[in-house]
């Protein structure tokens, strides 16, 4: 997330009441993700097995529960809980903005678009020209849609990310973190009916130009989707995914989080992807392999009834 003007760092460790070790006239210009982070950027931190993670990251300002050394350039706002200061912050700088009515007022709609019968676009949204917003569309806060842009009745975009902190000892674990990001979708891109497409977390979720989802289409929050993709219906992909230009998932696909799928290839349906896949090829599978090599492990598998048979036939004989 983007301040909408740099805050001083000693503003913001006064408001999270943290213990500041650096320089309290430095500039804060955004609070984002360790995988998002940039210079000037306040990241937060709460177990050590990320600390030296963080404090090599591109972040300015760490926001973490333990004195460290810290690098020149760099400062810490030291505090108990982090993750509850990571909240305040996102409360503090950008509140809830409920939907109050079905076109907020700071919506901005383009020349030649047209929003049928429901549609609810939200507070800072903004929607290019000539796009057609099909029935019960929802448009949450702060997205931004292109030109030319199709989306089909009853889809959502920028719901809140599935994303939470757990903690154990507690007897309800899970806390929703705050998600203060945004879904960018560009011109030209069409959805399908019934799609869910979560806002990043900190910082934006990506449809490329040209894309084109079928229905029942889930993206997780923070991924991004590159330039004249095919993804058909009941595909699933995880958080802070990436997806190159010309990728092609069929039906019911489901992509686990925080990888790569390289460009041109094409996942056949219902397969599993747990990790990243070179660009160019064809895969099929749970776990997917290369289609022609999964194919040929099917044939033999085909093939076992009729080798047991005989092998057992010759130890009879």
């Amino acid at each position: 997330m983007r301040f909408k003007n740099p805050i001083p760092l000693a503003e913001i460790a006064s408001l999270i009441d943290a213990e500041l070790i650096g320089d309290p006239q430095a500039q804060v210009t955004g609070i984002n993700e360790i995988h998002r982070v940039e210079s000037g950027d306040l990241v937060f931190v709460d177990h050590p097995k990320y600390y030296d993670k963080c404090l090599r990251s591109a972040a300015s300002y760490i926001i973490i529960n333990a004195k460290v050394d810290v690098r020149k350039g760099k400062a810490l706002l030291v505090v108990s809980d982090p993750f509850v200061a990571y909240q305040q912050i996102v409360s503090t700088y950008q509140p809830f903005d409920p939907i109050s009515k079905p076109i907020a007022d700071s919506a901005v709609v383009g020349p030649g678009t047209v929003l049928m019968s429901g549609v609810c676009v939200g507070p800072r949204a903004v929607i290019g020209k000539d796009c057609i917003i099909h029935p019960n569309v929802v448009i949450g806060a702060g997205a931004q849609v292109g030109d030319r842009v199709v989306i089909q009745a009853g889809t959502v975009i920028g719901s809140d990310a599935f994303y939470y902190n757990k903690r154990p000892h507690r007897p309800l674990p899970y806390t929703r973190m705050l998600s203060c990001g945004n879904v960018i979708i560009e011109d030209e891109v069409e959805i399908g009916a019934n799609c869910t497409i979560d806002r990043g977390v900190t910082h934006e979720t990506r449809i490329g130009a040209g894309t084109k989802l079928d229905n029942l289409v889930q993206v997780g929050h923070d991924t991004r989707i590159g330039k004249n993709c095919i993804i058909a219906a009941q595909v699933g992909i995880a958080g802070a995914t990436v997806i190159e230009d010309g990728v092609t998932l069929w039906g019911q696909v489901g992509i686990s989080k925080t990888l790569t799928i390289g460009a041109g290839a094409i996942v056949l349906a219902q397969s599993g992807v747990p990790s990243s896949l070179e660009g160019g090829k064809v895969y099929f599978g749970s776990p997917v392999e290369e289609a022609s090599q999964k194919k040929r492990e099917l044939v033999w598998i085909k093939r076992i009834p009729q080798i047991w048979q005989r092998l057992n036939g010759q130890s009879g004989s």
